[in-house]
């Protein structure tokens, strides 16, 4: 799991932080140092809401325990 924050992408920023459980990483080349990730957008629970693709800058993952759902700043 990560926590994406603004770190990772502007669409992240503020209250749009999500936790994001990673079920691939897609091949295909990207700029340097980002990647699409595709996995599943968290509740506070760590339930699975929504199924996503996201385009993120690696150096601005958090990365989370999986027993740990705090949210981190």
């Amino acid at each position: 799991m990560v926590h994406l924050t603004a770190a990772a992408s502007v669409q992240f920023g503020g209250d749009r932080a999500t936790l994001f459980r990673i079920i691939r990483v897609d091949p295909r080349p990207t700029y340097a140092g980002w990647v699409w990730l595709i996995g599943y957008a968290l509740d506070d629970q760590g339930a699975a809401v929504v199924r996503r693709e996201v385009f993120v800058q690696v150096a601005g993952l958090i990365f989370v325990a999986p027993g740990n759902l705090q949210r981190h700043a």
